[in-house]
């Protein structure tokens, strides 16, 4: 007798299954409305007389399935404030139209905001060239996501966009300047985000911020009064489902990624070029405030223009349960990782593990005034050329008791072809090392288990072979599984560095 396969009995299950499910409503179909700045008659947004201005498209109200299209290879100047909202199924839908091979441009000409989406969701914006460069200096946006007292507005995705010259203020505020301004404001009814996609953008040339996050619902005692609670009253409440990938970010002014009160964000896969370039304030690459749970990994920063701070990444106050992996980080003038909380805040649980560094400076690890709890910093490479910091770890002058600081130092590679360097500024009985490799650096604390003999580390950061590093590490649980090249770790001693391998002629 011949048995029918398991994958014929499952597929006739499914399809059983689909004609038993009750029939679901076609999601709305929605209507197409078209922009074209350059067309002279007024029109009624159909493909044949299509709208002439922002002020057309905002006098509307939009939908579930509804399409903004503007004209490819045409101009349109001042803000777009779109009204109304898509639906799950059926999502708002901002993007081009045309032949041209030039994007669909929106200028802001000095106005706050190029694009503007306030208290919407269900919103996809893509495929737009967006500038603002005129009167440089006051507050301006490329594109500003804004809730007032709004809720939870769920579903909106950015990408494929080119932001550029958007030449704002040097502040930090809740209103601008940045390419993506993510702004939650109001006191009454605490809001936030959910399911927040951007991705695929080329952000360049932005005074200051490039993703910027900020809001009113953000107070909880982790945060002390690093953050004014008369400004930022309103309970903690984080947006959630957040994710920022496969971004493009060249010559900051001030920050590249800022992330602020989410809960288990994702930034990943992008490309930070220059920051902190243009700015008097102090600016990270990649940061996190008063953020849970938040996972940094695969992005490649370099470029940071100063040492006021000038970091690649920060766990800034309040950030609890921070992951920074598999990134690289290479040519910061600040270094590779800031941990930061002040004025009672409090940082937790930020681990930094399969990163590789190059030539960063002037320290690599720098901490701030207040308690950092719970730091493991495992399996990273450092290696330094033509750039030799001054400090490995510059702990602030007047940190806390040594109780307050736990920085754990464990299983990395620090290899220095300079001299002089890798020193160590105040630094307290909470800072601990062991298994780690010095090579050509002059180690002053205890290093149990360390080696001090050329690791034989290539231009790749992997090992070669007879390497002293290989298998000589500690194992460590919760080691995330696999290395900076994706090897998987073994469940026994593991290599020294980002490296987990046999070694390499």
């Amino acid at each position: 007798m011949r048995h029918r396969s398991t994958l014929a009995l499952a597929t006739a299950a499914l399809a059983l299954a689909a004609l038993a499910a009750p029939a679901h409503a076609a999601p709305p179909a929605g209507t197409a409305y078209y922009v074209d700045c350059a067309a002279t008659a007024p029109g009624d947004g159909s493909a044949g007389s299509p709208w002439t201005s922002l002020a057309d498209a905002n006098a509307h109200v939009f939908g579930p399935g509804d399409r903004l299209l503007f004209k490819r290879g045409v101009t349109c100047t001042g803000t777009l404030q779109p009204r109304g909202a898509g639906s799950a199924d059926a999502p708002f839908t901002i993007a081009d139209y045309g032949d041209s091979a030039a994007r669909a441009k929106l200028d802001g000409a000095a106005a706050q905001d190029v694009v503007l989406l306030s208290n919407t969701e269900h919103v996809r914006v893509t495929r737009l060239e967006i500038v603002n460069a005129a009167d440089p200096g006051t507050l301006r946006n490329g594109i500003r996501l804004r809730l007032t007292d709004y809720g939870t507005a769920t579903g909106i995705e950015l990408d494929h966009l080119h932001i550029h010259d958007v030449r704002g203020g040097d502040f930090k505020t809740l209103t601008g300047s940045s390419a993506i301004q993510i702004a939650v404001e109001g006191t009454a009814r605490a809001s936030r985000y959910d399911d927040l996609d951007i991705h695929h953008n080329r952000i360049e040339d932005v005074d200051r911020e490039g993703i910027y996050f900020k809001s009113t619902f953000s107070k909880r005692p982790l945060v002390g009064n690093q953050q004014d609670p008369n400004a930022y009253p309103g309970a903690w409440t984080p947006s959630t489902r957040v994710r920022v990938h496969h971004n493009v970010l060249r010559s900051m002014a001030g920050d590249g990624i800022k992330l602020d009160t989410t809960a288990g964000a994702r930034v990943d896969h992008n490309r930070v070029d220059g920051f902190q370039l243009r700015s008097k304030a102090a600016n990270a690459g990649v940061w996190t405030f008063n953020t849970d749970d938040t996972l940094v990994e695969y992005n490649e920063v370099s470029g940071g223009g100063n040492t006021k701070d000038g970091m690649s990444f920060d766990a800034d106050g309040a950030s609890q349960n921070t992951v920074f992996q598999y990134n690289y980080s290479h040519d910061n003038k600040g270094g590779f990782l800031l941990i930061c909380p002040y004025s009672g805040a409090r940082t937790i649980g930020t681990v930094a593990r399969y990163n590789v560094s190059r030539n960063d400076g002037a320290r690599l690890v720098q901490n701030c005034w207040g308690p950092i709890l719970g730091t493991r910093i495992h399996n990273n490479t450092f290696h330094n050329t033509t750039v030799t910091p001054g400090y490995l770890v510059q702990d602030d002058a007047g940190s806390p008791a040594a109780t307050q600081h736990e920085l754990a130092f464990r299983n990395n590679v620090f290899v220095s072809e300079g001299t002089g360097g890798y020193a160590f500024k105040n630094p307290t009985a909470g800072l601990t090392f062991d298994h780690n490799v010095f090579h050509g650096i002059t180690m002053t604390r205890p290093n149990p288990g360390g080696i001090t003999a050329d690791p034989l580390l290539r231009d790749d950061f992997r090992l070669g072979t007879g390497s002293p590093a290989l298998a000589a590490g500690a194992v460590i649980e919760d080691n995330g599984g696999k290395d900076w090249f994706g090897n998987p770790l073994p469940l026994t001693a593991p290599n020294i560095g980002a490296y987990e391998g046999p070694g390499v002629d």
